[in-house]
């Protein structure tokens, strides 16, 4: 049987709508999904106890899908059954996201669950090479996506982001804490700032677990490039989700964006 620990977004609506038959949906106290009525909640301090009960719901598969933050951790909420883990816990919440991610999958597998990845199970949220979009980006696009995978490549050791807004080969913005919305919504702030034109460079950390937290792109996220002044999206094939892909490009196309699934390096 499968679990899907959930988050917010539409991810975890568009896993349960492609699997056969409904898996368990898990859910973090503070993060309850946002159309999926989840059949069990948890916190981190209860983390022993939850993996006691996929194991008598005969639950052998996990999947992590949705937004999350990083909680707080009240060390007073710790049962019994998490005792074992609050060092692991700890250590998860003094890493980085990817840090913290690889040691949230560690725990499940050395209990016993095959963690699986998003694409796992809905492969085409993975689209193919190539401009999905009526619009072709630029030979500037091009010059400034391949300045963007290196600016990833080159952070990916320090796990701060996965996304980078580039234009002219100048760097106008970097994902981190806040996620892909923050970052474009303070570049919709400057607008103006700089000739309109750039990219949207999205792909994984190099070496990233990519079951887990890999980056994606919806229709909102073309409303919000848009917004910001950029000319396209560029994204890694393979290393980015994209959600209901004929609605995103649709949007695109309505907002004369283009959409480029590249191979990288560039």
């Amino acid at each position: 049987m499968l679990a899907l620990i959930c988050g917010q977004g539409a991810l975890p609506t568009r896993i349960v709508k492609n699997c056969y038959m409904r898996p368990l949906i898990v859910s973090l106290t503070q993060f309850q999904p946002d159309e999926l009525v989840p059949d069990i909640n948890f916190r981190l301090e209860t983390l022993g106890t939850l993996l006691d009960l996929l194991n008598q719901r005969e639950v052998t598969t996990v999947c992590f899908a949705g937004g999350i933050r990083r909680p707080d951790i009240n060390s007073t909420l710790i049962d019994e059954f998490t005792q074992p883990l609050a060092a692991s816990i700890s250590e998860a919440m003094a890493k980085g996201d990817d840090g913290a991610l690889r040691v949230m999958i560690e725990i499940f597998e050395q209990a016993g669950f095959d963690v699986i990845g998003a694409d796992d199970i809905v492969p085409d949220l993975l689209p193919p090479v190539g401009v999905l979009t009526k619009r072709l980006p630029t030979l500037q696009d091009h010059t400034d996506a391949t300045r963007g995978h290196a600016i990833i490549a080159g952070v990916s050791n320090l796990d701060v982001g996965q996304a980078c807004a580039i234009a002219n080969g100048q760097v106008l913005a970097m994902e981190a804490y806040g996620g892909t919305d923050w970052m474009l919504n303070s570049l919709t702030e400057r607008v103006g700032s700089w000739p309109l034109g750039g990219v949207l460079f999205k792909a994984p950390k190099i070496a990233q677990d990519r079951r887990f937290d890999l980056p994606c792109i919806g229709p909102e996220t073309c409303q919000k490039v848009k917004e910001a002044g950029l000319s396209g999206i560029v994204i890694a094939h393979a290393g980015v989700l994209v959600l209901d892909v004929a609605d995103v490009i649709a949007e695109a196309d309505r907002l004369d964006l283009f959409i480029w699934v590249c191979e990288v390096p560039l």
